[in-house]
């Protein structure tokens, strides 16, 4: 991509779901699908979407408001029912692999922090073989779910990094104020959750369209 000597980023973090994985669709079918066996209101497409991103538990909470307490337990069971019944066929967006590669042969750091559970996170990158190429990864269920800072600060502890020099990428708001929150910059991607307007509030220092897209940018900016 760009020379050594020049580039701002020597940590490049990147969320999983609806940033490197196309799966904000089968997200939000399989919380409203919860929902329902659970005998909840069904959440609309736009609360539902809001919520990727967050811890699992905080999430369901968030777009289900009204279901009492003691049923949480089996909204989460009920979307893990839905979610992994069809998350084997859900698909890298093109390009991920090809960029993972040249970040990895700039010997960046690479590093995936996500609302996921680390079963959940195991499991994906099983399945996109893609666990190769991250040097580090952390998970709502280790640490603090986003937009707390505490999952992406432990990342940039872990290799010493400045962190006006690390990178998060995501495509939701929680992601960009969670690098906020830890002192990092944050680089919206439009092709997920949350609308362009919403990441465009929390002043990212840049924006893109698809997985390639973010690759020209990081040879410019990166």
């Amino acid at each position: 991509m760009n020379n050594m000597n020049k580039r701002r980023y020597d940590l490049v973090v990147f969320d999983w779901d609806g940033t490197l994985l196309d799966s904000t669709t089968a997200i939000v079918r399989a919380i409203q699908a919860a929902s329902v066996d659970v005998g909840a209101e069904r959440p609309t497409d736009e609360r539902a979407r809001y919520v990727i991103g967050m811890g699992l538990l905080e999430a369901l909470k968030y777009a289900v408001p009204d279901l009492p307490e003691s049923r949480y337990d089996d909204l989460v069971h009920a979307y893990r029912k839905h979610y992994l019944s069809g998350d084997h066929e859900l698909s890298l967006f093109d390009g991920v692999e090809a960029l993972l590669q040249a970040l990895q042969a700039e010997h960046r750091w690479v590093a995936v922090a996500t609302g996921k559970s680390r079963q959940g996170l195991d499991r994906a990158l099983a399945h996109s073989g893609l666990g190769r190429y991250f040097d580090t990864t952390r998970t709502a269920d280790e640490t603090r779910g986003k937009p707390h800072p505490q999952m992406l600060e432990e990342i940039i502890e872990q290799f010493a990094v400045d962190p006006e020099r690390t990178l998060m990428i995501g495509d939701t708001t929680h992601d960009l104020l969670m690098a906020q929150n830890a002192g990092a910059k944050g680089l919206g991607i439009t092709h997920g959750a949350h609308p362009v307007s919403a990441l465009l509030d929390c002043a990212p220092v840049g924006m893109v369209n698809s997985i390639p897209d973010l690759a020209n940018w990081l040879i410019k900016n990166g």
